[in-house]
Parts: C-alpha cells; sequence; structure tokens
C-alpha cells in the first residue's frame, strides 16, 4: 500500500521529542519487485496464447508453466505486507484513525475493482455481464475486516490470520451454492440475474488472513535490527520447511495432491502445482516462504539492481491503475496493425477468454510476451518516478488513495 509502508523515527534530545516518517526500503523494494512481476502476468493474458492454461499439465510447458509459477508470489506478498504496513501506521495513528483510513481506503478499493479497473482497464466498455471480482475486491474487504480487527490486540489478530491460513482447506469438502459460500471460500460463477454474471476470482477467508498474519507480523519492525533479521531468516525456512514436508506427505493443504510424471521436471511441476483459487495452505507456504527470505536478505541494504524496484513499490497502487490500460492499449494497437481493426478488443469476453476477446489467430509466443512485459515496465518507470517525488513533497489527504 502506498501509504501504509512508513515507520515512525522518535529522537529525543534535550528533554524534547521529534517525530519524523521513514520508509522502510526492504518492504518497498519487496512491494515493487512483485508489482514488476504482477505485469508479466498480465502481458501473458493480453498477448499470449488464448485458453493456454499453464497448470494444466496435460498441455502445458516448463517455460510456460514457471512464467505462470513465478507470478503466484505477487497476490500472498502484496496481502501480506498490507496487514503489515497497517501495522506501520498505528505507529503515527490512533487506533480510531487508523480504523477509519483502513475502512475507507477498502471501500476505494472495492469501487476501482467494480468501476475504473474493469471499465477503463481490462475491459474498455461499460458491459457489465461478467464482472469479476478478483484482487483489489478482496484486499479492499481484507482492509475493511482489518480496520474492526485492529480494535484487538496484535496477538489476537495474528492468531486469527495464521488459524484461518492453516485451517480454511478443511472447508474444501464443502459444497453450497450460496452466493456467499463462493464469495468467502469456493470461487466460481454468481448469476445475479440472467442477464448479469458476476465472477469470483479471489474469495475472502484466506486473503483475510494473509492480511491478519502480514499485520502481526508488522511488529517485527520495532525490535533490533539483529533480532528481526534472525527471525525472519527462521519464519521463512520453516515455512518452506514446513511446505516441503506437507507436499511430500500429499495428505492435507492442498485439493490437488502431486503425483509422479513422465519425466522429473513435470514430477517437480506436479509438486509445485498448488491451487491459488482459493489459495491453499500450500500455495501460501510456497509463496510466502521465498518472500520472507528475500526479506531477509534486502533487510540491511538494497542491492544496485533492485534499487529500481523501490520506486515502484513506493507507488504501488499508482503503478497498478496504469499498467493495465497500459497493456490492454499495447494489444490494441497490435491488433489494429495486424488486423486493421479492433472491435475484438472492446467486446466482453466469455470466462474462458478474460480478460479479452481474441482476435482470429491471436497468441504470441513467450519470447514476445516478456519482450511487451519489459517495454510496460520500463515505459512506467519514469511516471512512477515523478509521482512518488510528488508523493514525498506533498502532503494532501488524497495522495495516500494512490
Amino acid at each position: 500500500m502506498a501509504s501504509l509502508g512508513e515507520a515512525v523515527t522518535v529522537e529525543r534530545s534535550a528533554g524534547s521529542i521529534s517525530i519524523s516518517r521513514v520508509r522502510i526500503r526492504s518492504i518497498d523494494v519487496l512491494r515493487g519487485m512483485i508489482m514488476i512481476l504482477m505485469a508479466l502476468d498480465h502481458t501473458r493474458d493480453y498477448f499470449g496464447i488464448p485458453g493456454a492454461n499453464p497448470t494444466d499439465l496435460s498441455t502445458t510447458t516448463a517455460p510456460l508453466f514457471f512464467t505462470r509459477w513465478i507470478t503466484h508470489f505477487c497476490a500472498p506478498t502484496f496481502f501480506l505486507l498490507t496487514g503489515t504496513g497497517a501495522w506501520l501506521a498505528r505507529r503515527r495513528m490512533s487506533t480510531p484513525q487508523l480504523s477509519r483510513f483502513l475502512f475507507t481506503r477498502g471501500l476505494w478499493l472495492i469501487f476501482l475493482e467494480l468501476v475504473v479497473t474493469r471499465d477503463l482497464g481490462w475491459q474498455f466498455n461499460f458491459d457489465y455481464r461478467v464482472t469479476p471480482l478478483i484482487v483489489l475486491w478482496a484486499l479492499g474487504w481484507a482492509m475493511i475486516v482489518l480496520s474492526a480487527l485492529v480494535y484487538l490486540p496484535a496477538s489476537v489478530v495474528t492468531a486469527l490470520g495464521i488459524v484461518m491460513i492453516a485451517t480454511h482447506n478443511l472447508l474444501d469438502a464443502v459444497e453450497l451454492t450460496n452466493p456467499l459460500w463462493k464469495i468467502l471460500h469456493a470461487p466460481g460463477v454468481i448469476v445475479a440475474t440472467p442477464r448479469f454474471t458476476l465472477f469470483v476470482g479471489y474469495v475472502l477467508i484466506p486473503w483475510v488472513g494473509v492480511t491478519a498474519a502480514g499485520y502481526g507480523l508488522g511488529q517485527i519492525y520495532q525490535w533490533s535490527a539483529e533480532r528481526r533479521r534472525a527471525f525472519l531468516l527462521r519464519l521463512s525456512l520453516a515455512a518452506i520447511a514446513l511446505f516441503i514436508v506437507l507436499r511430500a506427505i500429499n495428505v492435507y493443504g492442498d485439493p490437488s495432491p502431486w503425483s509422479k510424471q513422465s519425466s522429473a521436471a513435470f514430477t517437480l511441476i506436479s509438486f509445485l502445482n498448488t491451487s491459488k483459487y482459493p489459495p491453499s495452505l500450500l500455495f501460501l507456504l510456497m509463496t510466502l516462504g521465498p518472500a520472507l527470505l528475500l526479506l531477509w536478505a534486502i533487510d540491511s541494504a538494497t542491492p544496485a539492481a533492485l534499487r529500481p524496484a523501490l520506486i515502484f513499490g513506493n507507488v504501488p497502487m499508482f503503478y497498478y491503475l496504469l499498467h493495465i490500460p497500459l497493456i490492454h492499449l499495447l494489444a490494441i494497437a497490435v491488433c489494429l496493425a495486424r488486423n486493421g481493426h479492433v472491435y475484438w478488443m472492446f467486446q466482453s469476453p466469455g470466462l474462458q477468454f478474460f480478460p479479452i476477446t481474441p482476435p482470429p489467430g491471436w497468441g504470441y509466443s513467450l519470447p514476445i510476451v516478456y519482450f511487451v512485459w519489459a517495454v510496460v515496465v520500463i515505459a512506467l518507470y519514469p511516471l512512477c518516478r515523478w509521482f512518488a517525488e510528488v508523493r514525498r513533497r506533498r502532503s494532501e489527504w488524497w495522495l495516500s488513495y494512490f
């Protein structure tokens, strides 16, 4: 989150106290890295081969699978750091102020999902026959829930988050057609009316749990640097080890067990092919463990190669709101140059082809996808750098919502 990644430094001198805001660079760098990876996944959505399922072992390839797999780290890390940022923000806000901010911010994200990114990003139309409820929707509700949880002790919030993450797969066997259940745990289609359909991609129970756990994680940033790094290292290695052990046992933690395949490479792919919808316990251990390990690795210093990510991490919402329409516009430009008309790019697609209705013969190889991704990230860098400087120099309240 753009404004919840700040800590407070308190300096005492001559009996007086001065308070200044500082950003925690490691959090911003990690957030920036996942924003960059997020653009890869969305570039593949628009430029990749339509209908190619990277996680279907019967049709996928190793490069396609790992292109998708590396982007799995984005959502869990972003939800976790949202909770961490909320804890850091409470050091400069009262509990009622923080609760009010989280609540209004959550409503803002839901509005962005339902109106702005849907109409001006993913679709470029106002046809609501198919409306996806995806990442900003779930993040908004996670913040709304957290706005109530902040009145509880941090230890209780942390415990609730861990319990939700660890036990929600016990609900996998529950089969209900109730729309509320689809929103809470079982992603799928909700037919609101014969004309309007909602597609729930991001369910709430596990994602709220990740955000609550991230809130508890924020407490380590009031520890000494040595203690914090030791904790991050132990926690990350424990999460990775637990993933390997539980996945090897193949009994609990993911609805899709792995199996031996025709080659060692595809056996590894089967082992790593955990469920994101909803995010299983093993999916979250697989992604959050390495994310925490990276947070440990960059805690003391930012490598020069990662410094550009710091810019994106300073303004993640600004970046998010720009990168989807930019990718969509590039797809339209390529379609126009190739086909001479672009009406496909403005139609509401069926669920099998979200986010666009592909023209005949549409779709490009992975090297092209990676090239377009690089173009998108490089094009957004100066804009994000400019906006980061605006936010650094100015303090208007509305800037905290971007």
